[in-house]
């Protein structure tokens, strides 16, 4: 055979004919050809030749170099007879394009792929295809718009929210629009996933304000996830926390690659309609700088907006604050008035005195001063009066500013013993791993008390215990306490007071002792309650598991703001009625009592309120410790009035010290 002449075409079998008959070449191959088919055999070397020139110039432009070796030829499938075009096929796939659904294809065009993009549906269903892939495009596009434009507090998402031309989003479409193909698609799929990262963090954002009015803290927050951990697993059980704890990991991958696909999404529809994309980015472009310059705004809300932009600007600035608050607190650390004094001088005014120094969980100002729980309170207020009268006490009442709100009770503490303002984990790691000394260290340090921690609230190893200089800790699992848990409350507050009774102050022949108790009853979310009962009854605890029963399920409460403020003022009463039982019933004449709250509720109970106020009580029954804060200008009484001072809590050490020591004697 000669080089020159084409290689000859194997005629298709069709199914069940008699391969040994002859068959004549497909009249497809060959358009225009209406002249019988010959024989193989007769086919001569100039037909041959004119076909396959005809083929050349039906199928391609270009022809085959005379010296080429000769073209592979194409394979058919065996049962529809169609070539494979696979350069078409990919070409289709990539430009994401459905030919007309009227549009005939040309008679000499080989039949379509069988199977292209979606397992062969947009073929089969062109119409619908196309109807997906705009409801699809236009949804991506919404989706960013929402993660650009969508605030990270909940109490400000509105319709007026998303109302706005955001800047950021015609900043992404310039950038998309001037990268080449790969990477467009590169730089879209990390963009996505940025913006996925900024809306968990919105998320987090919105949960912390809140619980602690105030935003996620991206350095030192991440140890509180393990205690919103253990929330759920107190409030709801294992399962609920194992289901919470799958359903926060599913979603967050879910954010992160959903993000990640509408913005590659749309970084492929501005490629394929770029001359009405770059025509549309520079008037939406024009149209931002005219409305942000003139200020516009629809329904109070400013149009042209650069929030997104700004809300990374202010979080990149609060973790450099954060970072950098580390030295400016070192520096505070430094200075204690009270670091030189001797032992023998501190605390003089209190000397055969046992002084009790007790938190109230989440006893914020909002209890006293909300008119929907002020007078049950002020009843309770007013009854814990009389008992503290009946056995000859009195009372001192004023206001001191947290830190904190919602939570995060350790940062308030050690505000009140160090005499430092504690905002933040870093600060509280810092402090407790110093030499600085707290008022229940300095206590320790005059050799003259016993210094004893009621924790109830521990579960787990406490190595600051050390740091706040108590000579021996008791935490939930040393008070005897046999019954069952009430919510995050290890150990009812009856029960615990009863412990230090039994464990310290009711011994004989004893010394003075200084005790920090920590009441946990009121922690949230104060469901279900206990509730106060003859002292001789309390036992090992286990009467507690009838008394559970009878308590509120949190999952009910919680879907109602009306009762968990109800819950919340409840538990608030149940603490304070079994402190100020407890002064009645053992309480004597060297017996003097600090208690105070540790911040104020999460804000479905205070209503979103900014005050941090918080009540603190001074209790004496020797006249002479109250008449040192006379001073104070204090409300007499357990109930501080309204305009009764407020001082930030880290005030509180220094002003303490200074009234029961020796200058002021």
């Amino acid at each position: 055979m000669s080089h020159l002449t084409p290689p000859r075409q194997l005629p298709d079998i069709a199914a069940g004919a008699d391969p040994d008959a002859d068959v004549t070449p497909d009249a497809a191959e060959t358009p225009g050809d209406t002249a019988e088919a010959k024989p193989p055999e007769q086919v001569s070397t100039e037909e041959a030749a004119a076909s396959t020139a005809g083929k050349s110039e039906a199928g391609s432009t270009e022809a085959p170099e005379p010296d080429a070796e000769p073209a592979a030829e194409t394979p058919k499938s065996t049962e529809t007879g169609a070539t494979t075009e696979t350069d078409a096929t990919d070409e289709a796939t990539e430009t994401d394009e459905t030919p007309e659904p009227d549009a005939a294809p040309p008679s000499d065009a080989p039949p379509p792929p069988s199977r292209p993009g979606w397992f062969g549906w947009r073929r089969r269903y062109p119409r619908a295809a196309g109807a997906v892939r705009a409801v699809t495009s236009v949804l991506a596009a919404v989706l960013v718009l929402v993660v650009l434009l969508v605030p990270n507090r909940l109490d400000r998402i509105n319709v007026e929210s998303f109302l706005r031309l955001p800047v950021e989003a015609i900043f992404l479409a310039a950038l998309l629009l001037v990268l080449p193909s790969k990477p467009r698609r590169i730089t879209a799929g990390v963009l996505g996933v940025f913006l996925g990262l900024s809306t968990i963090l919105k998320c987090l954002d919105m949960g912390f304000r809140e619980t602690l009015a105030r935003p996620f803290d991206l350095v030192f927050d991440w140890v509180l996830l393990s205690d919103a951990a253990d929330w759920m697993k107190d409030s709801f059980g294992r399962t609920g926390e194992l289901l919470a704890v799958i359903g926060v990991i599913v979603a967050v991958v879910a954010v992160l690659a959903v993000s990640a696909l509408a913005l590659v999404r749309l970084a492929n529809v501005l490629a394929r309609h770029r001359p009405m994309a770059v025509r549309t980015t520079l008037v939406l472009g024009v149209a931002w700088i005219i409305c942000f310059t003139l200020g516009v705004q629809f329904g109070g809300v400013t149009f042209a907006t650069k929030g997104y932009a700004q809300y990374l600007a202010n979080r990149v600035q609060y973790v450099r604050d954060g970072l950098g608050d580390a030295d400016v607190f070192k520096k505070q650390m430094a200075v204690d008035a009270y670091a030189k004094t001797p032992p023998s001088q501190l605390l003089t005014g209190l000397r055969g005195k046992d002084v009790m120094f007790t938190f109230i969980e989440s006893y914020g100002r909002v209890a006293i001063d909300d008119p929907t729980m002020g007078p049950e309170l002020d009843k309770t207020l007013k009854e814990g009066d009389a008992r503290l009268k009946s056995a000859g006490f009195a009372a001192r009442s004023g206001w001191l500013r947290s830190p904190v709100t919602g939570a995060g009770s350790w940062l308030a503490h050690s505000t009140f013993l160090s005499g430092l303002w504690i905002k933040n984990q870093q600060r509280y790691r810092t402090l407790t791993t110093s030499k600085r000394a707290t008022l229940t260290s300095y206590f320790q340090k005059t050799g003259a008390w016993r210094t004893v921690g009621i924790v109830p609230g521990v579960r787990k190893s406490w190595p600051e215990g050390k740091y706040f200089g108590l000579d021996h800790i008791y935490d939930s699992t040393h008070l005897g306490y046999e019954g069952p848990y009430f919510s995050w409350t290890p150990v009812p507050d009856q029960f615990s007071l009863e412990a230090f009774q039994k464990l310290e102050h009711g011994k004989k022949n004893r010394g003075p002792i200084m005790a920090e108790i920590i009441l946990a009853s009121s922690h949230n979310p104060w469901s279900p309650i206990a509730h106060t009962i003859d002292w001789k009854d309390l036992g090992n605890g286990k009467v507690f598991y009838k008394i559970k029963k009878e308590g509120t399920n949190p999952t009910q409460v919680w879907k109602s703001a009306k009762r968990v403020r109800t819950e919340y003022r409840k538990a608030i009463q149940y603490s304070l009625d079994s402190l100020t039982q407890w002064m009645q019933r053992y309480g004597d004449k060297n017996t003097v009592l600090v208690f105070l709250g540790d911040h104020q509720p999460v804000p479905t109970v205070t209503g979103g309120t900014a005050n941090h106020d918080v009540p603190v009580t001074i209790v004496a029954h020797d006249p002479k410790v109250l008449d040192r804060v006379s001073n104070w200008g204090w409300t007499e009484g357990l109930k501080p009035a309204d305009k009764a001072p407020e001082w930030t809590m880290n005030k509180f050490r220094d002003r303490f010290m200074t009234a029961y020591g020796p200058q002021s004697g």
